[in-house]
């Protein structure tokens, strides 16, 4: 049986190497682009639910994310409403939206994409540390609720990987974060993709609640 996905921030870095390797493995992928799907506007959430409400998604991978790093003194309030959108509350209304469909077909697999910042914590990172806590917090509640309809629920939680978030920074400040990763390397999108394809996939059948760490032994230090 073909599978169908629905993707969360599916044009570019992680998301974009998920949804490319997904397509090579014959799922069906749904990866709506900003303007199909403002994850910072709960009308166009309720929109895009709305018409898509037909459709038999049997796989949600939560991965769109912002990051904005500011010292607690320095915080907005709209990057708090921003983040806290973005990451988290935009990823439960999905879940919301696609769980009964799941539980009706007696099969699902979520993903939520986490980060190593989501078990550890860095300085200036109080807004993404909690969005990213709260959503593997998230992982562990909905891991117990829908287990018995055969759903399994788990985060991905990637360390600093090749993508534009990360690329932005000087090269110095690159070859800093390098230097603090034990295998010597950044991660490859792709890398982060493998891992979530056999988590959605048949081959899992008892892997649920869990906050994977991907981070090239990172959280080992």
């Amino acid at each position: 049986m073909k599978r169908t996905v629905l993707i969360t921030g599916g044009s570019r870095g992680i998301g974009a190497a998920i949804a490319t390797l997904l397509k090579k493995e014959g799922y069906a992928v749904i990866a709506p682009t900003r303007a199909e799907l403002d994850l910072k506007s709960d009308n166009s959430i309720e929109s895009f639910i709305q018409h898509h409400k037909a459709a038999r998604i049997d796989i949600l991978v939560n991965n769109a994310g912002v990051n904005n790093p500011q010292r607690i003194d320095e915080v907005s309030d709209e990057n708090i409403t921003e983040t806290m959108q973005i990451n988290l509350i935009a990823p439960v209304k999905l879940i919301r939206a696609v769980v009964p469909g799941m539980k009706k077909r007696k099969w699902g697999r979520i993903v939520n994409i986490s980060s190593m910042f989501g078990i550890i914590a860095r300085g200036r990172q109080v807004l993404y540390a909690a969005t990213k806590h709260g959503i593997n917090g998230v992982t562990k509640a909905l891991c117990l609720e829908l287990a018995p309809h055969n759903i399994l629920v788990n985060s991905v939680c990637p360390g600093f990987t090749a993508t534009d978030l990360v690329l932005r920074n000087p090269p110095e400040k690159v070859k800093a974060l390098v230097a603090e990763v034990p295998v010597g390397r950044l991660a490859k999108p792709v890398e982060i993709a493998r891992l979530v394809h056999f988590l959605i996939s048949e081959k899992n059948t008892y892997i649920t609640g869990e906050t994977v760490l991907i981070d090239g032994g990172y959280t080992c230090r």
